[in-house]
């Protein structure tokens, strides 16, 4: 089918959804981001950490969508009708991959568009405990030498998307690219303040790995992927026992979880709870992380403060 009669469908299977879903009280707010184009190549991606990136690298040649809105958790994700629709006016879609998106399976079944998974190439780590134990984690781009990589995959998706272009999308990879070098080089050089045994990244969910090996952070969940179940009185009498053989100064927990369990660790340990992290998806524009290198350098102040002391 035409791609400009493909989206002049699509448009029309939106509407009508859009129809249903406010005479069945669905909130407007569920609606993905993007509205009717404006004529360049939509690019649709999984989540606003992800759009963010993309956005990076493509200027103002693309039109960047996300499917999930910010402040959405993103591993148990329900797509709503409208967010289906959305896959059918995409000329490019790019997910995560690494069984993050599990539910983005019919996206790339219904959508006749090119598909790119950012993560490919990257050195997984595997998850070591759970019902999850044995799969590469997720949360690759939580380690800005991670985010290099998903940059270089970008940068070759949208020059075949748009080869006129390609020359632009490189530029804007490197300089990219050099903005999240300087932030991981930032995080190794304030991380030598903190004694050895005390180098450990304590969190509510699995989510540091990637970034904590980059770092040289002995790394301690609760859970390693958020799920509907409730921390278990086991994992948190783990988390204890580690905090308090290793004399770790300060404990943290993600923002689309309670961080109820973790304040239970803070109470038996006497350390401090360091503040919130952000991983699964960027903020409003006006709150703390609007941004993706916003989100790294939120994250990297808040380890770095509360582990030192410094409180930078």
């Amino acid at each position: 089918m035409p791609k400009n009669l493909r989206r002049r469908l699509g448009a029309a299977v939106a509407t009508a959804l859009g129809a249903v879903l406010l005479a069945s009280g669905c909130a407007v707010a569920d609606v993905p981001a993007g509205g009717p184009g404006d004529g360049r190549p939509v690019v649709l991606t999984t989540f606003t950490v992800l759009a963010d990136i993309a956005r990076n690298v493509a200027g103002d040649h693309l039109d960047i969508r996300s499917i999930t809105r910010a402040g959405a958790e993103i591993h148990g994700y329900e797509p709503s009708p409208r967010d289906v629709a959305a896959a059918s006016d995409a000329d490019l879609i790019l997910d995560n991959g690494l069984g993050l998106e599990a539910w983005f399976a019919q996206f790339v079944a219904s959508a006749d568009a090119p598909h790119a998974v950012v993560s490919d190439g990257i050195d997984t780590i595997d998850i070591t405990g759970d019902a999850y134990a044995g799969k590469p984690n997720p949360h690759a781009w939580m380690s800005p030498l991670n985010v290099q990589i998903y940059v270089a995959n970008i940068v070759a998706a949208f020059s075949d998307l748009d080869p006129g272009n390609a020359a632009d999308y490189a530029a804007n990879g490197a300089r990219y690219s050099a903005e999240l070098q300087g932030i991981q080089d930032e995080l190794v050089a304030a991380l030598e303040a903190v004694p050895e045994r005390q180098r450990a990244l304590v969190t509510c969910e699995g989510a540091f790995s990637y970034l904590a090996r980059d770092a040289g952070l002995t790394e301690t969940y609760i859970w390693p992927v958020n799920a509907e179940q409730q921390a278990t009185p086991q994992q948190i009498r783990d988390v204890i026992e580690f905090v308090e053989q290793n004399d770790v100064p300060a404990v943290f927990c993600e923002s689309t979880v309670s961080d109820r369990p973790m304040q239970q660790v803070v109470e038996a340990t006497g350390a401090a709870f360091g503040g919130t992290l952000y991983v699964d998806s960027l903020s409003e524009a006006n709150g703390p992380v609007p941004t993706y290198l916003d989100l790294l350098r939120h994250d990297v102040d808040t380890i770095v403060g509360a582990l030192t002391g410094s409180g930078r």
